[in-house]
C-alpha cells in the first residue's frame, strides 16, 4: 500500500465547515442573524429568561404541573425564580429509559452594583460595582456601558431598568489614565492595570440646584443628589431602594459581523448564551422525540454554579424527581440511564497568542462544535472527564447526522483551566460530556465566534434530541 493511501486510512483530521459543509453556508449565516437579534435583547440572565419564555409560550409550551401525566409530544417548562429555566418535550420511551438532557448557562461576566453604590468625589457622581465572574478588569475601562436590572421599591413594585441601549439614551463609562501621566500605573502587572475598587462608573457631573440659587453650597454632594433626582424621576426610586435591587452594568455594544467575509460574530455575553440560544432553538424544534428531553438554562455558572438558580443546587434534581414520580419510575434509574450535554463554550485557538494553547488539542474557529472530554485545571482538577463509551456514543450521533465537530481542551496543561456545570450534573449519577462553541477573547466585553460553529452547535443539539 502506498504511503498516501495508508496515511489516509490511518490518520485523522477534523472536517472544515467551508470545505465539507459548503451547502449549509447560507443556512449558517441566516441562523446567525436570529442569534444576533436575540443576543441584542438578552444581555442579562433575567432578560434571556424573559425572551426565552416568550418563545416557549408562542411554541405552545405550558407551565409544568407536578403529578400530571403527560403524553408523547407534550411540551412544558419550569420557571426557577425568573433566572433559570427547564424545558421538556416528552418522548415515546418511558422516563425509566433515561432522559436526553442539555444544560447551558445564561449568566455572563459583568459589573454588579454594590448594595450602597452611589458616591460623589471631586465633582463627579459614581456607581461603585463589584465585578461578577472572571474578568480582565482593564478591559472594562473606557468602553460604553449600559445599566440593566430590577429594583424592588418600598411599595413592593418591581421596576425594570434598562438605560444605555436605545439611540439617544445616556451611557456610562469607567475612566482610565492618559498615557502621558500613567508611568506608575504602567509599572503594575497587567491584571492590576485597573484594580477592583478603581472600576468606578461615572453617572453624573452636574450638581443639583434649587430654583433661583446660583450655587450649591447649601447642599452636600450636590452631583450625587442630582443623579438621585433623575433616577427618582425616571424610576420612582430612592437611594435605599438599591438595597432591594439587582443592577448589572454590561457593554453597551450590539452584536456585529466581523471581517469583510462576515464569517464571525462579535458580541458581549456569548459565553454561554451562544450555547443557551442554540440549545433553546433545538428544544423548540423537537417534535416527538424517542427520549424525553430536559433542556436547562441555568444561572450562576460564572461564580461556581452556587445559589438556588445554579446547578450546584437541587432544582434540576427536584424536577427530574417530579417527572419520575408522575410515571411511577425510580428516579435513580432515570438518572443512571440519562445522558447530558454540558453545553458550554470552549477556548478557541488564537494565532496571535499561541503560547497557552496546545495546537493539536485546541478547537479552532470555523471547524465546528467542540466536544470536550474534560475541562478542569492541572491534573484535571474540577473535571467531569467523560467516559470512552459516552464519547463513542456522542461522536457516532454527530457523524450520523453530518454535524461538523472537533475536540479540544481548555489550553495547554498547567496553562490555566476552568470548569463547567458538567461535574454538578454528573454528581447526580448522569453521563455527561461537554460540547459547545469555541470562543475567542472569552470573558471579554466583546467575544468572537464563528457563524459556522454556532450553526454546528444547533445542529449537534438537534441531532442529540432526535
Amino acid at each position: 500500500m502506498k504511503a498516501k493511501e495508508l496515511q489516509k486510512q490511518l490518520t485523522f483530521e477534523y472536517s472544515d465547515f467551508t470545505e465539507n459543509h459548503a451547502a449549509e453556508t447560507e443556512k449558517a449565516c441566516a441562523f446567525a442573524e436570529g442569534y444576533k437579534a436575540f443576543l441584542a435583547k438578552a444581555k442579562t440572565e433575567r432578560e434571556f429568561h424573559a425572551a426565552a419564555t416568550e418563545l416557549l409560550n408562542e411554541a405552545g409550551y405550558r407551565p409544568f404541573e407536578p403529578g400530571k401525566k403527560y403524553r408523547s409530544g407534550d411540551k412544558v417548562f419550569f420557571n426557577n425564580r425568573d433566572k433559570a429555566l427547564i424545558m421538556t418535550t416528552f418522548g415515546r420511551r418511558p422516563i425509566s429509559d433515561g432522559l436526553r438532557m442539555n444544560a447551558a448557562h445564561i449568566d455572563s461576566p459583568r459589573l454588579d452594583l454594590k448594595p450602597m453604590p452611589l458616591f460623589e468625589k471631586d465633582g463627579l457622581a459614581y456607581f461603585k460595582p463589584h465585578y461578577y465572574g472572571g474578568i480582565r478588569k482593564y478591559q472594562w475601562a473606557t468602553i460604553p456601558l449600559a445599566m440593566h436590572g430590577v429594583i424592588i421599591r418600598e411599595d413592593g413594585e418591581t421596576v425594570q431598568v434598562s438605560v444605555g441601549e436605545k439611540a439617544g439614551e445616556p451611557q456610562f463609562v469607567i475612566s482610565d489614565l492618559l498615557p502621558h501621566l500613567s508611568a506608575k500605573q504602567d509599572d503594575r502587572k497587567l491584571k492590576e492595570g485597573l484594580r477592583a475598587e478603581e472600576l468606578n462608573i461615572i453617572i453624573g457631573s452636574i450638581p443639583f440646584r434649587e430654583d433661583g440659587e446660583e450655587d450649591d453650597s447649601s447642599v452636600r454632594e450636590a452631583v450625587k443628589l442630582r443623579a438621585l433626582q433623575l433616577l427618582n424621576e425616571q424610576f420612582g426610586i430612592t437611594e435605599k431602594d438599591f438595597l432591594r435591587a439587582e443592577i448589572e452594568f454590561v457593554p453597551a455594544v450590539q452584536p456585529v459581523d466581523i471581517g469583510f467575509d462576515r464569517g464571525l460574530v462579535a458580541a458581549y455575553g456569548q459565553d454561554d448564551r451562544v450555547c443557551a440560544y442554540t440549545a433553546l432553538m433545538a428544544e423548540l424544534e423537537t417534535g416527538e422525540p424517542e427520549y424525553t428531553t430536559v433542556t436547562v438554562l441555568a444561572d450562576k455558572e460564572e461564580i461556581g454554579s452556587y445559589g438556588n438558580t445554579g446547578l450546584s443546587s437541587e432544582f434540576l434534581l427536584h424536577y427530574v424527581e417530579d417527572l419520575a414520580e408522575a410515571e411511577g419510575a425510580n428516579v435513580r434509574t432515570v438518572l443512571r440511564n440519562s445522558i447530558c450535554l454540558s453545553s458550554d463554550v470552549s477556548a478557541a485557538y488564537d494565532p496571535t497568542f499561541p503560547e497557552p494553547f496546545e495546537k493539536n488539542n485546541s478547537p479552532f474557529l470555523g471547524k465546528g462544535v467542540a466536544i470536550v472530554k474534560y475541562t478542569g485545571a492541572r491534573g484535571k482538577s474540577g473535571s467531569n472527564d467523560a467516559s470512552a463509551e459516552l464519547m463513542g456514543k456522542i461522536i457516532s450521533i454527530m457523524d450520523k447526522a453530518g454535524v461538523c465537530w472537533q475536540t479540544g481542551e481548555l489550553g495547554a496543561v498547567d496553562a490555566g483551566g476552568g470548569g463547567t456545570v458538567a461535574l454538578y450534573v454528573a454528581g447526580r449519577d448522569v453521563n455527561v460530556v461537554d460540547i459547545g462553541v469555541p470562543v475567542m477573547s472569552m470573558h471579554s466585553p466583546f467575544e468572537v465566534t464563528s457563524k459556522f460553529d454556532v450553526y454546528s452547535a444547533y445542529r449537534a443539539y438537534k441531532a442529540f434530541y432526535e
